[in-house]
């Protein structure tokens, strides 16, 4: 009793509901019902599923600062997530961050998150006006001025997600605003004097996300940068009735792009790909191949699925992907061609074995049962690398224990 009634605090204190394990219905309006794997598959109690997320958000947010912390408090009330293993901070990170405080309800660590980022990484002139350099040092000093775009998703749907669950502030805290001058940059940006050759982050033609916004980056893609769960949402939050419309188009394009880089046996895709699904080489080396970005490959598509029920495809591919990926047995490698031949010898890395947990959320149960088991016997990596495979293990407990959710403007009355 006194478990249950410890884990009813919990989930009441960071704001995490547990739903009934049956799937959303999908369809026109965001999801109100969540898949609960721990316990549809695992038979875990709330108890168990409100420690482990508490565990996990205490190691990332409270850890030893040498081993297991991922986030750290700095002068001017803000904080950063760093990788360790480069020694930068990336608008990655601190999306990823944002997004993880704003799903477990804390909101001071997501201001001092966000803060940093708007402080640091924010482009309030020039050419890149709008959008957020890329990486930084641990105080702020820019490594470069270009962004990564899919940074600014992260951030502009944590942005809208935080208006909703705890309403704007002023100035850079009004959440809803900052999200909409994020889009209107993503989306607009060409449009704009005096920007030389920073374009959208859109390709307004094959209404498509870009690798960069600048050349030769806008002229391919990354496939672990689409996300239609999120654009989906932005086609209905979008201030501009003209940008909700594209951002419907970007969707529907988010969701063939995957059908056209998934190998047709493997389900693998790669890192980099050109606009019509094809692999795409680049001088520096490599990202053709299924590689770091693309595990999240994995669960984008699962996560569309779960949200939104609209491509029953993405059930397909979540089912092959995860046999191929099963077929390796207990020495699992973290890098493939496209067609399945091993280009590492790293196994069971911990972001990849979480990216498949996310998976089974649109997979069969015989397929995806045993990733979800793997999820949540795996401690949360420590140590050099745990920037990636920490950030990416803690998305994963949230998606797959259904508390990685869509939190929608109030009801009208």
């Amino acid at each position: 009793m006194r478990a249950t009634l410890l884990a009813s605090a919990i989930l009441l204190s960071s704001g995490i509901v547990h739903a009934a394990s049956d799937a959303p219905s999908g369809g026109a309006a965001p999801p109100g019902r969540y898949r609960n794997l721990f316990q549809e598959y695992l038979h875990k109690s709330d108890a168990e599923i409100a420690a482990r997320l508490e565990t996990a958000w205490t190691q990332l947010f409270a850890g030893d600062p040498d081993s297991e912390r991922l986030y750290y408090e700095v002068p001017g009330n803000m904080a950063y997530v760093p990788d360790i293993n480069n020694h930068d901070v990336r608008s990655e990170g601190l999306s990823y961050g944002m997004m993880i405080a704003v799903q477990m309800n804390r909101r001071a660590e997501f201001d001092r998150l966000w803060k940093f980022a708007r402080h640091y990484m924010h482009h309030e002139s020039g050419p890149f006006r709008g959008y957020f350099a890329w990486h930084t040092a641990y105080d702020g000093r820019r490594f470069s001025n270009g962004p990564a775009p899919d940074g600014e998703a992260w951030f502009a749907t944590a942005l809208f997600f935080a208006s909703h669950r705890w309403g704007d502030g002023e100035g850079i805290f009004h959440y809803s605003a900052e999200a909409q001058a994020i889009l209107r940059a993503m989306i607009h940006a060409h449009e704009q004097p005096g920007r030389g050759p920073v374009g959208p982050m859109f390709d307004p033609a094959v209404k498509q996300i870009v690798f960069v916004p600048t050349p030769p980056g806008n002229s391919f893609t990354d496939p672990s940068y689409h996300v239609p769960a999120f654009t989906e949402l932005w086609a209905r939050w979008a201030a501009d009735a003209s940008d909700r419309a594209f951002m419907a188009e970007v969707t529907r394009t988010s969701r063939e792009l995957f059908r056209r880089a998934a190998h047709p046996r493997t389900g693998l895709m790669p890192d980099y790909a050109n606009f019509d699904g094809t692999p795409r080489a680049v001088p520096w080396g490599g990202h053709d191949d299924f590689r770091y970005d693309a595990w999240r490959t994995l669960a984008n598509p699962a996560l569309d699925w779960s949200w939104w029920r609209t491509d029953p495809w993405q059930v397909e591919q979540s089912n092959r992907v995860l046999r191929f990926l099963a077929s390796h047995g207990a020495q699992l490698p973290d890098r493939f061609k496209l067609d399945g031949t091993p280009v590492s010898t790293d196994f069971n890395t911990p972001g990849l074995l979480a990216m498949a947990a996310v998976a089974a959320l649109a997979a069969d149960r015989d397929v995806g049962e045993p990733w979800v088991r793997r999820l949540w016997e795996a401690p949360m990596p420590r140590g050099r690398y745990r920037y990636y495979d920490g950030l990416l293990t803690m998305l994963a407990l949230l998606q797959v224990s259904g508390n990685f959710r869509v939190h929608a403007p109030p009801a009208a009355p």
